[in-house]
């Protein structure tokens, strides 16, 4: 089920005696969890009974032990398991180092305990190790058919890109932040579209704005990750071979203390991927999200567009010529300089130099 089935059924019909979150996204499994817990423990039962386990520390046989138990203190509990997935038993599908510990076994334990469940007691197996597609998809479908004797899953998948502008939109307005569209972009861009790093960095905004309206300025602040958007707008402008702008880009990057190095390793991180889609004849944002994924690299939609638009804007020629003068920047940084902004100038003169410098002088 999803999280607000989820929320829904708790609502209506109470708790089950047993759950499994599964999945990596963690706003919603917060929000579930402190829901169920608010509807088993009243305030002064939470401290003796909520009690956690974590599978790669101790057996799933112990923590059903536990579960079996009647305590003195606490006549409803609800007991967490991490880390589930370390019970599973290794098998030649998952590498025992991968799954963590050496507590793998058989999901015997739980499933006698589910026939005979103890009253008052809810049990909570968390596993928010693998994602639900690329190749964590098979180990996260081995963790869901070891515990499927649970009564009831609940997936946990990453935001939309949608769905995290809508977040945001509502978590703005509940707690009264001023957010335009513009910002509201730069916002999502900058926290990757992750929906708990949404809720905290608007909190954030609240206390830092107050009843102003939020400004781009504040979030560059505020957000560490705003400034990729400058180092986005530096690729762009090297892309149309405008030299202006791309001296204001590093004029911006250099003023608000962004450690040179680092951008770099965006920038050629940037252009090797562009390179990389190009070479394998990917036609969009969709495949190139498609085809990382498979490769086990991880992008955000907003991070695949700009990539297609960074290739977009660069013929092979000048993406492979650009990784080349990446290269020598970086090694320049790493060499006794003056300056690391006089390399990085450098580096855009030559990546802006010739007939399709349109911004060059």
């Amino acid at each position: 089920m999803t999280p607000d089935q989820f929320l829904d059924s708790l609502k209506r019909k109470g708790p089950e005696t047993a759950y499994l979150f599964i999945g990596p996204e963690a706003y919603n499994r917060e929000r579930c969890r402190r829901a169920l817990i608010d509807a088993v423990l009243p305030p002064d039962e939470r401290e003796s009974g909520l009690t956690r386990h974590d599978l790669d520390q101790s057996p799933l046989a112990v923590a059903i032990d536990d579960a079996r138990s009647l305590s003195l203190f606490a006549a409803r509990r609800v007991i967490r398991l991490g880390r589930a997935e370390a019970a599973l038993p290794k098998g030649k599908s998952v590498e025992a180092e991968e799954e963590g510990g050496a507590t793998g076994g058989t999901a015997a334990p739980l499933e006698a305990y589910l026939r005979d469940p103890s009253p008052g007691t809810v049990l909570v197996i968390e596993s928010s190790r693998y994602e639900f597609d690329g190749e964590d998809k098979a180990r996260l479908e081995r963790v869901q058919k070891f515990y499927s004797a649970v009564p009831a899953q609940v997936e946990f998948r990453r935001f939309s890109p949608e769905m995290a502008r809508a977040l945001a939109q509502s978590l703005a307005r509940s707690l009264g932040v001023q957010l335009g569209l513009a910002e509201l972009a730069l916002l999502i861009e900058a926290t990757g579209g992750e929906a708990s790093r949404i809720a905290v960095e608007i909190e954030k905004l609240k206390l830092f704005a107050g009843d102003r309206k939020v400004t781009a300025e504040d979030i560059a602040a505020l957000i560490p990750d705003a400034q990729t958007t400058t180092i986005f707008a530096l690729v762009n402008a090297l892309g149309r071979g405008d030299r202006i702008r791309a001296l204001e880009c590093l004029d911006t990057l250099t003023r608000a203390g962004e450690y040179m190095p680092l951008a770099l390793t965006f920038l050629a991180t940037q252009f090797r991927m562009a390179l990389t889609a190009r070479e394998a004849n990917l036609r969009g944002p969709g495949d190139i999200q498609s085809h990382f994924n498979r490769l086990g690299v991880r992008i955000w939609p907003e991070r695949a567009r700009q990539i297609a638009e960074t290739m977009q804007a660069f013929p092979k020629e000048r993406l492979v010529r650009a990784v080349a003068k990446l290269f020598d920047a970086d090694r320049g940084l790493r060499d006794a300089r003056p300056d690391d902004r006089i390399v990085m100038e450098e580096m855009v003169l030559d990546l802006t130099r010739g007939p399709s410098a349109s911004g060059s002088r």
